[in-house]
């Protein structure tokens, strides 16, 4: 049985302009004897719900029990009162906070990684997206599970009544995210990744979704231009799995299979994929400060090595996610 690591917890408040936000931070009680992955990790929660808490229910506890990785969870500001970008703001700054701060937490610089569920998929995507262009931080893996991207209605998620998230859910809270943008095409891809011209040069890429929930279109499609785009991505589909399945049934078979899935995925990761930190600039920009939302084709920092990258799950092939499957086999 693989060694379990025991972790502490420290809160750490960081400034993002007029206010502050914060993070919660686990580490490993013992030291590895040499730098670890980072992962920010962000909650769900339709943007509008949700805490740096629900970390401890999350798929990302296992990255630092089970493999010692350090996790980062921002406390970002809810939609309910403070609409988009304050979420991707307070976002960016947790992650500028981790590279600024790589060194005393024991990460690897060139290892700093992003994922989350839902919303948090979402938010993970469009700080791939963010660093990039900006050019200040370098993203060496994401983990956008099951993502919130799209504010547009999809062939999955209109006229949907699945458990949990839905139509009518989903709806409501992209209304509250960008207000008086919702149902205009002013919505940048910042807050909507799917909205994005040109994926070329963002983070390899793995993902989980379940195919009868209303996010299963967007992210097999965003899985799809990545790798169109040249990106190292996949997506594992799972039938009859509605929206954040694998939280809501942990002990089933089939969880198991996604959970080990999901886990192979992160190991490769950790081996394989290396994103080097670009040289600090006089002036840099903040977490507060504006951004164009334009899309940029620029080369990635990220060194890959696609070799022996372990299979796609057995157990959640789908007729119509088959050839965004068979896409996914190793360049």
């Amino acid at each position: 049985m693989a060694k379990k690591h025991l972790f502490r917890v420290q809160k750490v408040w960081i400034p993002v302009g007029q206010h502050r936000i914060r993070l919660l931070i686990l580490r490993p009680l013992e030291s590895p004897g040499k730098k670890v992955p980072g992962v920010l990790w962000i909650h769900g929660g339709g943007y509008q719900s949700g805490s740096a808490r629900d970390v401890f229910v999350t798929r990302a506890l296992s990255l630092v029990v089970k493999f010692g990785a350090v996790l980062i969870a921002p406390n970002y500001r809810l939609s309910r009162h403070h609409p988009y970008p304050a979420a991707l703001y307070d976002c960016y700054a947790a992650l500028l906070y981790v590279r600024d701060h790589a060194e005393e937490l024991g990460i690897r610089e060139d290892q700093i990684m992003v994922g989350g569920e839902s919303a948090g998929g979402g938010m993970a995507a469009a700080l791939c997206m963010l660093a990039k262009d900006r050019g200040t931080v370098s993203i060496a893996f994401q983990m956008p599970l099951y993502p919130m991207l799209d504010d547009r209605d999809t062939a999955s998620s209109a006229d949907n009544h699945a458990p949990n998230w839905n139509t009518k859910r989903n709806h409501k809270a992209w209304k509250r995210y960008l207000r008086h943008a919702y149902g205009t095409d002013i919505v940048p891809a910042y807050a909507a990744p799917a909205r994005r011209r040109d994926v070329r040069g963002l983070p390899p890429c793995y993902t989980f979704v379940g195919d009868i929930e209303p996010f299963y279109q967007e992210t097999v499609d965003f899985v799809r231009r990545l790798q169109e785009a040249g990106v190292d991505a996949r997506v594992d589909v799972y039938p009859n799995w509605f929206h954040a399945y694998d939280l809501f049934f942990p002990t089933r078979k089939i969880v198991h299979e996604a959970i080990a899935a999901f886990e192979a995925q992160y190991q490769y990761a950790t081996e394989h994929y290396f994103a080097p930190q670009p040289a600090r600039r006089a002036g840099e920009d903040g977490a507060d400060s504006s951004s164009s939302p334009a899309d940029r084709g620029d080369s990635s920092s990220v060194v890959t090595d696609s070799k022996n990258r372990p299979p796609v799950c057995q157990s959640c092939a789908t007729p119509e996610a088959e050839e965004i499957l068979s896409s996914s086999s190793p360049r």
